[in-house]
C-alpha cells in the first residue's frame, strides 16, 4: 500500500472491512458490535477504514444510503448481475452497501424469523466478490481485507483468483467469531459459484464449507480470543474443522474483542434506577431492590441474587443448568433468568419458577432496559456456557461490580481470575467440567463468599469493577496482526 504516516511515525493502513452486520444499522448479535467498535477504533488511531456489507431491506427503511459511484457488473456463470453501491456512516467510518435486490430487498438477514433463506450461500458467495468489485468501484487499494465469519469466507479466495493486479499488494485477514457456524451447502445449489472449478478440489461430496475455504485461503487467522483460538486448534473444539486449523497453525491466533463501555457503566447509565461507583457502592443496593421488584421477588439485600440474560440455548449451558435447579433451589438465593429461545428450555424454568415463586422468577422477553437492571441489581451473573468464542455479558458484569460464574472456556477464560485461583487478583467463579455437580459446586462456593466474607466480597466487587478490555488495546493487536499478514 502508499506508505503514509501519522504524527508518531506510524505506518497508517488502508483496510477494507467485510461484515455481513453492523451495531447501529443492523444486528443479530455480537458480530455487529464488533464490525463498529474495532473500524472506529482503527480510524481514531488514524488509519483509513470502509467498510462494506450488504443492502438489506432493514437497512433501507431505517438508513437510506446514498448513491455513490457507478451501478456495477458482475459476471457468473455468464450471467450479469447488475448492483449499486449505497454511502452509509457509522461513527467516523464510511460504509459502503451492496445493493442487490434479489438477495437483500428481505425482512431478515439470514432467515425469515425461524427458517434461514435456502439460498444463503448464493447470496454471501455473491457478496463475497461483490465487496472487492466496490473497492474496485471506489478505487480504495486495501492494505488488508479484514473479512468476518462465514459470510465473507470466500472473500480471500476471490482475492486470489483476482487477475486485474488491483489486490497484488493486499492481504487478507478472517477473523472467527463463532467456529460453529460454517455456511455449509450444497455446491450444486449455488449458481454464482458453477464456473469456479479451483473449488471442485476443495468439496466434501457435494458440501462447500465457506469458513473451511476462509481458513485455506486467508493469509492470517484469528479468533475473538486468545483461548479461543487454541480450542480451535483442539479436536474437540475445532468445530470438525480440526486438520484445517492444524495446517494453519502459525497464522492462527487470539484478540480478545473490547467491550463498549459508552454503553455499560454504571457511573451513567439511562436503563437504571440509580447510578454508582466503585467508591460508592449504595446505588447498586437500590438497583437490586429495583430487580427483585421487577420480577416479583422477596425485597432483601441480604440474600444473594444471581441472574443470568441470554439466548434459550444449549450453546448457554441449559444442558446441565435445568437438572441442578431443584438442588439450587434448596439453599438461600434468588435466580433471575431473562430470555426468549428454545421453546422446551423455557417450559422447563416456568415449571421450575412456579414452584419457587420466592427464589426464581424466569422473564420470558428480552429488552436492553431489563438486560441493564438484571447486570447492575445481581451480585453473580451466570455465564456457564458450553462454549464462548470470546463473550460480552461477563464484561459487562465486571464493569457493574457483578461477579461472573463462568466455565472456562474462550473468552470466558481469558477474563474471569477465579477466586480459589488467585485470591489477590480474582474476579469471579471459574469451573472446568460441562455438567450440573461442578456448576452446582461453583455456585455453592460463590453462595458461601457472599454469606462468608462481606468484606472481601465488596473488595473483589471493587477489583471486577476497575478491570478494562478496551478496543484501543484491541486495535493495537489486530495492527500488530495485520503487520504480520504484510509481512513485517
Amino acid at each position: 500500500g502508499s506508505e503514509s504516516k501519522n504524527q508518531w511515525g506510524i505506518v497508517l493502513m488502508k483496510v477494507l472491512f467485510v461484515v455481513s452486520e453492523v451495531e447501529d444499522l443492523v444486528k443479530t448479535g455480537g458480530l455487529a458490535d464488533v464490525a463498529k467498535a474495532l473500524p472506529i477504533a482503527l480510524t481514531d488511531m488514524g488509519h483509513e477504514v470502509c467498510i462494506v456489507m450488504p443492502y438489506y431491506k432493514l437497512l433501507a427503511e431505517q438508513h437510506p444510503g446514498e448513491d455513490c459511484a457507478e451501478p456495477q457488473t458482475l459476471f457468473a456463470s455468464r450471467k450479469p448481475y447488475d448492483f449499486t453501491i449505497k454511502r452509509l456512516q457509522v461513527g467516523n467510518v464510511p460504509v459502503y452497501a451492496l445493493d442487490y435486490p434479489a438477495y437483500f430487498d428481505r425482512d431478515g438477514l439470514y432467515s425469515d424469523s425461524y427458517h434461514a433463506y435456502p439460498d444463503n450461500a448464493e447470496r454471501f458467495a455473491f457478496f463475497a466478490q461483490g465487496a472487492l468489485q466496490i473497492a474496485k468501484a471506489l478505487d480504495f487499494q486495501p492494505d488488508i481485507v479484514h473479512c468476518n465469519d462465514w459470510h465473507t469466507a470466500l472473500t480471500p479466495y476471490f482475492m486470489s483468483i483476482d487477475d486485474t493486479g488491483f489486490f497484488d499488494r493486499s492481504r487478507s485477514v478472517f477473523t472467527i467469531h463463532n467456529g460453529a457456524y460454517q455456511g455449509t451447502h450444497r455446491f450444486s445449489d449455488i449458481p454464482f459459484l458453477q464456473p469456479h472449478y479451483l473449488l471442485h478440489s476443495q468439496l466434501d461430496g457435494d458440501a462447500l464449507n465457506f469458513v473451511r475455504m476462509g481458513i485455506r485461503y486467508a493469509h492470517k487467522i484469528n479468533a475473538v480470543s486468545p483461548n479461543y483460538a487454541q480450542e480451535l486448534l483442539s479436536p474437540l473444539g475445532s468445530h470438525h474443522l480440526y486438520h484445517e486449523f492444524q495446517q494453519r497453525r502459525s497464522d492462527l491466533s487470539g484478540i480478545l474483542n473490547g467491550c463498549d463501555y459508552t454503553q455499560w457503566d454504571p457511573i451513567n447509565d439511562p436503563h437504571i434506577i440509580q447510578t454508582y461507583t466503585a467508591d460508592d457502592m449504595s446505588g447498586k443496593a437500590k438497583c437490586k431492590v429495583d430487580l427483585q421488584k421487577e420480577a416479583q421477588l422477596p425485597e432483601d439485600l441480604s440474600i444473594p441474587l444471581v441472574g443470568m440474560v441470554c439466548r434459550l440455548t444449549e450453546q448457554k449451558g441449559f444442558g446441565y443448568i435445568l437438572p441442578m435447579l431443584e438442588q439450587l433451589m434448596q439453599h438461600n438465593v434468588q435466580l433471575v433468568i431473562i430470555g426468549t429461545g428454545d421453546p422446551q428450555i423455557s417450559h422447563t424454568l416456568r415449571g421450575v419458577a412456579e414452584r419457587h415463586p420466592d427464589k426464581f422468577a424466569f422473564i420470558e422477553a428480552f429488552s436492553v432496559q431489563k438486560a441493564h437492571m438484571l447486570e447492575a441489581g445481581s451480585d453473580f451473573f451466570l455465564m456457564p456456557s458450553l462454549f464462548e468464542p470470546c463473550g460480552l455479558n461477563q464484561m459487562y458484569s465486571l464493569a457493574f461490580g457483578t461477579l461472573p460464574i463462568v466455565r472456562g472456556v474462550g473468552g470466558l477464560k481469558d477474563t474471569v481470575i477465579d477466586l480459589a485461583d488467585d485470591p489477590q487478583q480474582a474476579t469471579g467463579f471459574v469451573f472446568e467440567h460441562p455438567d450440573s455437580e461442578a456448576l452446582l459446586a461453583c455456585i455453592q462456593r460463590a453462595l458461601l463468599f457472599f454469606h462468608e466474607y462481606p468484606e472481601q466480597f465488596i473488595i473483589t466487587q471493587n477489583r471486577a469493577m476497575q478491570s478494562r478490555f478496551t478496543w484501543q488495546h484491541a486495535a493495537e493487536q489486530y495492527l500488530a496482526l495485520y503487520h504480520g499478514a504484510l509481512g513485517g
